[in-house]
């Protein structure tokens, strides 16, 4: 793979700065990975594409309103913060906009007396603070659900930068999955942002298992691949759960013949991440993990997700799975007929002749 085949024009018309006016409206390409098919669908469509005997994982992170607003105290000056989760040592990390000037000790204002005071940046160029008063870091692994409790509601959730538009009211739910439990996410799941909590218990009349864990989305989602070998890409560590009862339940599922069908690049990523030694075991922890055309999946047959950025790590895994020419040219068909693309746009389901 060439970082060449990660790149491909989009007209800004194709980005989709809205989601659907229904959460399952969205329209469905169908990939055959073996044959290279594509096929038009709609998203409840999805429903007659599995299989009984399958199992859909889901991931059941929740979006944390971590986009904050402060103010310089001489100038009010504004300055708006990503929180990340927790610092080296003390504190936390962010991005701020605009880090010049943002010195050791300064002391920045929010609203109803939230105070914070810089400590420093990092070689990454993040912006290491605290919380003055009560800055408690907690034992959450992220320290994003002690956060939404250090800034009670203060925050915003952080659309996407290619989302260039106002936060409205609908954003608070649509940019959430209906099935988000576990905080500590900066971004969503995009992919289970089409489910509904009919399409599920539908799934699951069918005789579909459903199985959920947790994957923390962080900033490494972000993050271009910039090196002309993408397999020298490395990503920040994201915090994941599987527990053993749902590893044992998804194993028995594959083992009696049904495919294990991820939502999403961040079920993927953590369900092979507890797969590495051959079988699926439960995990709790960080992975870095970086699927490139080597890897060698070990227990995902089947995948929903998203149209993704070019030279994006998660371009490279959905290249990976289908293979880099399948999917250039599944993107290319998406682009010549307009379906949307990105977080709030529309959907794939890739799987294959035998899975």
């Amino acid at each position: 793979m060439h970082l060449n085949d990660l790149d491909f024009q989009l007209p800004d018309s194709l980005i989709a700065l809205h989601p659907a006016a229904r959460r399952d409206g969205s329209r469905l390409l169908v990939l055959n990975r073996d044959s290279g098919a594509v096929t038009d669908a709609t998203f409840p469509d999805l429903l007659h594409l599995l299989r009984a005997e399958d199992v859909l994982v889901l991931n059941e992170t929740r979006v944390v309103p971590v986009r904050l607003r402060v103010r310089k105290p001489r100038t009010g000056g504004k300055v708006e913060l990503l929180v990340l989760g927790r610092g080296p040592g003390e504190g936390w990390l962010a991005m701020a906009k605009p880090l010049k000037g943002l010195s050791q000790g300064l002391i920045l204002d929010g609203d109803e007396g939230l105070q914070l005071q810089v400590i420093g940046r990092t070689r990454e160029d993040r912006l290491h603070f605290r919380f003055l008063g009560d800055d408690n870091t907690g034992s959450d692994p992220t320290g994003l659900d002690t956060f939404l409790r250090l800034t009670a509601g203060l925050g915003e959730i952080p659309l996407p930068p290619y989302i260039r538009r106002a936060l409205v009211d609908d954003d608070e739910h649509r940019y959430q999955t209906v099935f988000a439990r576990s905080n500590g996410s900066i971004a969503a799941p995009t992919a289970g942002l089409h489910f509904t909590q009919s399409f599920v218990d539908d799934a699951q009349s069918k005789g579909v298992a459903v199985e959920r864990l947790v994957l923390h989305v962080g900033a490494g989602t972000f993050a271009p691949v910039r090196d002309s070998d993408p397999g020298k890409h490395r990503v920040e560590a994201e915090y994941y759960h599987l527990s053993k009862d749902a590893a044992e339940r998804i194993q028995q599922r594959r083992q009696a013949g049904g495919r294990v069908v991820a939502v999403g690049t961040t079920c993927v990523r953590a369900l092979e991440t507890c797969a590495q030694s051959g079988t699926l075991a439960a995990g709790d922890g960080w992975t870095d993990l970086v699927i490139t055309p080597e890897h060698e999946f070990q227990v995902v047959d089947a995948m929903v997700t998203n149209f993704h950025l070019p030279r994006s790590s998660l371009l490279m895994l959905v290249s990976s799975f289908a293979g880099v020419d399948r999917v250039r040219q599944a993107y290319r068909y998406a682009v010549d007929n307009s379906y949307r693309f990105y977080s709030y746009g529309d959907a794939m389901f890739i799987h294959g002749d035998h899975a």
